[in-house]
């Protein structure tokens, strides 16, 4: 009994199958390199929409498929099914986003997020409640589960990519022909069988019509093209800070005093550096070192310390930054700090250490501070309000209160 779909219904379910990957590995690519709240709202809305767009594709199909009569949708096998995408979506981003992104991590995530795919749809089928019983075929069924885990595995790669542009679309589209194939896929080994004679069927529990569902699923296809149109409203340009003491006082809300005596040299027009600590009552200077070791998929590698932007806690390893994105490395944040040159690095947090070369931007937030530091991906760190003044001070700030 199984039949064609609509083709403008098709065509529509792939298109919103992109958008949401589009959307979804967007703001997943930012996920590293940003501060501990930013990281959780980002890691939420790209599995939101992820999600979203997974859910909303297959019921786009279903409403493609011309169902027998008089069927209608059963409430909470169809939420269960968008749960079921929300978690594993949600589980498969925090995974592979924590830690070093080995390749048995990114498989083992992979596969995970294909099977809730898979297993999204089937219980969305169950959802379908009528007069007829369905069959599925065994091959089918395998078939659609490993094209759900090779999407899996292209869109985690894409999120690992962390790039933007061509690439990222390019990543979006394969993702939404690979989700829509798919459920198309599977809808090709199901088929629907007229109920047996003289049997009566009863609808068990709250049931939506088709005609409901449309208006949710129009709802939710809204939602994916307004964030994706979010998406790409460019980010406000940052104005490039003054390299002069005062105006940047100034832009953080603080206010100017003489430079500490043999902290700071700067000079109008240059970039503020710290001259080297030292004479009587600085505490003794271990020998630096040169490089830091950080994990990566096939070793531990070695980065300079110059190149380091920032070192922050991770249980008992720390997350290494160089401007670029966040690595493991095996140190914890004491061993790190005992390390790093105490001329060029502060710990401005109980978590975070910064190279104070590399700040661009300062500013009071609460009780605390953030500072900004530069690179191709600039992020920022907090500041604790126990080490405001020593960060000034660092900065060239004075150590009086606005």
């Amino acid at each position: 009994m199984f039949v064609g779909h609509d083709p403008y219904l098709v065509a529509l379910s792939v298109v919103i199958a992109i958008l949401g990957g589009y959307t979804g590995f967007g703001l997943a690519a930012r996920i590293r390199g940003t501060p501990d709240v930013s990281h959780r709202v980002l890691l939420a809305g790209a599995a939101g929409f992820l999600a979203v767009g997974i859910w909303t594709m297959h019921f786009v199909g279903m409403l493609a498929a011309p169902l027998p009569s008089g069927t209608v949708y059963l409430v909470l096998p169809t939420i269960v099914s968008f749960l079921i995408c929300a978690l594993v979506v949600g589980v498969s981003l925090f995974f592979v986003s924590v830690g070093e992104p080995s390749l048995l991590r990114v498989v083992s995530s992979a596969v995970l997020l294909g099977l809730g795919i898979v297993s999204m749809h089937y219980v969305g089928m169950h959802g379908l409640s009528g007069g007829f019983a369905m069959e599925h075929e065994g091959a089918m069924v395998v078939l659609s589960a490993l094209i759900a885990i090779a999407a899996a595995y292209g869109g985690l790669r894409a999120f690992l990519a962390r790039q933007g542009g061509v690439q990222l679309i390019l990543s979006a589209v394969a993702f939404g022909i690979a989700v829509s194939g798919m459920h198309y896929t599977a809808m090709a080994g199901m088929q629907f069988v007229p109920a047996s004679e003289g049997a009566h069927h009863h609808i068990e529990g709250l049931a939506a019509s088709p005609q409901i569902l449309s208006l949710v699923v129009a709802l939710l296809c809204f939602v994916i093209a307004a964030g994706f149109l979010l998406s790409l409203v460019p980010e406000p340009r940052r104005k490039a800070p003054d390299d002069r003491a005062v105006p940047l006082v100034e832009a953080a809300g603080l206010e100017a005093d003489a430079l500490p005596a043999g902290e700071l040299a700067a000079t109008p027009g240059s970039r503020l550096r710290p001259t080297p600590l030292g004479g009587i009552g600085q505490p003794p200077r271990a020998a630096p070192a040169p490089r830091l070791p950080v994990e990566g998929a096939d070793g531990t590698h070695f980065i300079d310390t110059a190149d380091v932007r920032s070192v922050r806690a991770d249980a008992h390893y720390t997350k290494v930054h160089d401007g670029t994105r966040e690595r493991m490395c095996p140190w914890s944040i004491s061993e790190a700090e005992a390390q790093l040159d105490p001329g060029l690095f502060v710990r401005v947090h109980r978590s975070h250490i910064v190279a104070i070369p590399h700040v661009t931007f300062v500013r009071k937030e609460g009780d605390g501070a953030v500072v900004e530091l530069d690179g191709p991906s600039p992020h920022r760190v907090p500041v604790s309000r126990a080490k405001i003044a020593e960060v000034k001070a660092r900065l060239g700030l004075a150590g009086r209160h606005t």
